[in-house]
């Protein structure tokens, strides 16, 4: 019996199939089985070139969703069903995630649901992260009655993100094959005994172009209450999930009368509808939400309909004054400080002023902090001002000279520097000057594509533009590289007649200045006691994921390793807002959030192994020779999804692990440090390692500030001649 049945399935007019199946093709899953419920000749005929590795079920012209969805799981033998719509898409690697997870569930016979992440797919745009990141990170790992976890219902009414047992979909199936797919999604939870999360995107949301579609008729509009109706029905007695159910009755209705553009019949007739239902199905003592939704809501109840029309043009005049004042107030700041810039741009050039910037103004770090402090020892006479967000001011160093964006001040040193040194951009008001000198120093060694090369990847590019972008580079001068890898693909990204500074990353100097002192220091600060095990686990951002979510279960983890090692984890900075998903974590000992801990470069000294996924943190903790360990549970969804410069599964930094349970293993073991390993590392360090010696700075910092040649310079010492910082286990 295969673990997996991927059942796809329902009409396909914008001849989607084939590429789904091209794509279930190329990475066939011995324990996955593929049944395609063709609907039509052509249809089948696209199921049949792949009769390889599909079952394919022949059904006539004109056999709907839910009939072709019946008939595929008739055929089916796996002990869990995926539904997969004929027109949506699977990204690379779900069946594999979705069969290993499944397999690994505690108690998958009491399990009747997992519940996947989505991305969406529009006629104009591509794998968008969806919403439910969050919800489905907050439920865990551990699956629970929905009662538990009645927010879950408010993810995507999608049948392809809910995951059913064979079991289960045959005990429910007049349920479940509904021809009103929301519906069976929503039931698919509601009659689960226990529902299970998978915070991954496992399943592909593709959206036709609304003018494609038929028009919309008056009886489906009002089918919409129907089926909250029949929801409510199956929720009685279950006041979380009624609950639930209830506001999201009400928030979709409103929505379609507000948005839908119905005929005024029509709107009248579903408002009536929607205003019958809102009453009768109101738990008792269920507040309403206070401000202008409790109005509404007032108003659906009363059936008010002429009122709730004046309301919401009321509203709309409302906003369209405001709008306006606030555009104005925003426009006449927007001309002052402009004006105020431009007149600073007449004034000379301060040769003796450089502004720094790193990772969009959050404070001092990266190279730009390491190019800092080495100015202030070989050019103490050039003055540097940092450009802060408001709100990260407060976490400077004591002392440091700095400017908040949209200040007179801030316009006034960015028109008059002489240097303009950043980790990222500059924004693009400001004026590159014939006699200044900008200053780019990146932040990372690129595995992901970058700069233009993002183009064919709509999930990395989204929001981007890329003339913007090719305007700033332009500003540039001077770009500095890591090793000739990052110099081609610098040159290859962002395309300029800038000059490449093949001098080493700044910030990586410590790796190789640091002595044991100092190691003994950072890990005293966070608390590791001497003789224990320290492992950073560093992953990175995926463009397809709304919110950080471990991919790793850290207690789990933290209990196989035992009592003498600690984890370390740090969150991506993208991902700095809301709850940890680690709070309940921390309490151990054994975890710690370090996520909020700055420099990185402490945490990579204190620690005597990292594990990462696709991080430029690699890149930077290879120079001190130090054992590495990838977790790549999603390589094939990121390499499609973000586009990579080259194959990590192939030229990884050390041991890979595919699953948690391959990670344990490599930790629990002397795989992680063992001479295979070091022989990968070694691989690493050469070629990505080039230039990092421990003078990057002072090599940036003469070259750019002082205007030193490129012979009279500390030549970059060849890798053997080098001394990385001492281990912990070196210091112990």
């Amino acid at each position: 019996m295969p673990e997996l049945s991927v059942v796809v399935h329902g009409p396909d007019p914008q001849d989607r199939l084939t590429g789904l199946l091209d794509s279930l093709a190329a990475h066939p899953r011995p324990e996955t089985e593929v049944v395609v419920a063709a609907v039509g000749d052509w249809a089948r005929q696209a199921a049949e070139r792949h009769a390889a590795v599909c079952l394919v079920v022949p059904l006539p012209d004109g056999t709907g969703a839910a009939a072709a969805r019946s008939a595929g799981a008739a055929r089916a033998t796996g002990r869990w069903l995926h539904f997969v719509h004929a027109e949506d898409g699977l990204p690379v690697g779900t069946p594999r995630a979705v069969a290993e997870h499944t397999a690994a569930l505690p108690d998958p016979d009491v399990v009747d649901v997992l519940l996947l992440d989505h991305v969406r797919s529009t006629w104009r745009t591509s794998a968008l992260p969806s919403p439910d990141g969050p919800p489905l990170a907050r439920a865990g790992r551990a699956p629970l009655p929905l009662d538990d976890r009645a927010y879950l219902l408010r993810t995507a009414p999608l049948l392809g993100t809910r995951v059913v047992r064979a079991a289960f979909w045959r005990a429910h199936e007049r349920f479940l094959s509904d021809g009103d797919e929301p519906f069976a999604a929503y039931a698919a939870l509601l009659l689960a005994d226990r529902v299970a999360a998978l915070p991954r995107p496992a399943y592909e949301d593709r959206r036709p172009r609304p003018e494609s579609l038929p028009p919309v008729t008056a009886e489906q509009r009002y089918a919409l209450v129907e089926r909250y109706e029949r929801l409510l029905d199956l929720a009685r007695g279950r006041p979380a999930p009624y609950a639930v159910l209830y506001d999201l009755m009400v928030r979709d209705c409103l929505r379609t009368f507000v948005r839908a553009g119905m005929p005024e019949p029509v709107a009248r007739e579903f408002f009536r509808r929607a205003s019958l239902a809102a009453v009768r199905r109101r738990p008792e003592g269920h507040p309403r939400p206070a401000g202008p939704e409790g109005v509404r809501r007032s108003l659906l109840e009363e059936g008010a309909y002429g009122r709730y029309r004046a309301f919401q043009a009321a509203n709309k005049a409302r906003r369209t004054v405001r709008g306006t004042v606030r555009a104005g107030r925003r426009q006449a700041a927007a001309r002052l400080r402009d004006h105020r810039y431009r007149r600073a741009l007449t004034a000379p050039v301060e040769p003796r002023l450089a502004v720094f910037s790193a990772y969009w103004n959050r404070g001092v770090a990266c190279n730009p902090a390491a190019i800092a402090a080495r100015l202030g020892e070989l050019a103490p006479d050039i003055h540097p001002v940092w450009v802060v967000n408001a709100a990260d001011a407060a976490l400077l160093p004591p002392g440091t000279d700095h400017v908040v964006p949209g200040t007179r001040r801030y316009g006034e040193v960015l028109a008059r520097a002489k240097f303009l040194v950043n980790n990222v951009n500059f924004p693009n008001a400001v004026v590159k000057r014939p006699d200044a000198v900008h200053l780019q120093t990146h932040h990372g060694t690129p595995l992901k594509r970058m700069g233009l090369d993002q183009l064919p990847y709509p999930a990395a590019s989204k929001g981007l533009d890329f003339q913007a972008l090719l305007e700033r580079v332009d500003k540039w001068d001077f770009s500095v590289s890591a090793n000739s890898h990052s110099t081609r693909m610098w040159r290859r990204a962002y395309p300029s007649r800038w000059t490449s500074l093949d001098h080493g990353y700044p910030r990586n100097d410590v790796y190789y200045t640091a002595g044991a002192a100092e190691v003994r220091a950072v890990r005293e600060r966070l608390g590791i006691a001497p003789g224990r095990r320290a492992v950073l686990y560093a992953p990175t951002h995926r463009d397809y994921e709304a919110a950080w979510r471990p991919r790793l279960d850290l207690a789990a983890l933290a209990d196989q390793l035992g009592e003498e090692t600690v984890l370390l984890v740090r969150a991506h900075y993208f991902y700095d807002t809301g709850p940890s998903p680690l709070t309940g974590l921390r309490r151990t000992g054994r975890v710690i959030d370090v996520s909020a801990y700055d420099p990185v470069e402490d945490l990579c000294l204190a620690a005597d192994a990292l594990v990462t996924d696709y991080s430029s943190i690699m890149f930077d903790y290879a120079n001190l020779d130090r054992p590495l360990v990838i977790h790549a549970d999603d390589w094939e969804v990121y390499r499609e999804t973000r586009g990579v410069y080259f194959d990590l599964m192939a030229d990884a930094p050390g041991p890979v692990a595919r699953t948690q349970a391959e990670l344990t293993e490599i930790l629990t073991t002397d795989a992680w440090r063992d001479d295979r390993a070091a022989k990968a590392r070694a691989a690493f360090r050469r070629r990505f390692c080039e230039y990092d010696d421990g003078r990057a700075a002072e090599r940036v910092v003469r070259r750019v500030f002082l205007g030193q040649d490129e012979p009279s310079l500390p030549p970059v010492l060849p890798l053997e001649d080098r001394t990385p910082a001492p281990s912990p286990e070196e210091i112990a």
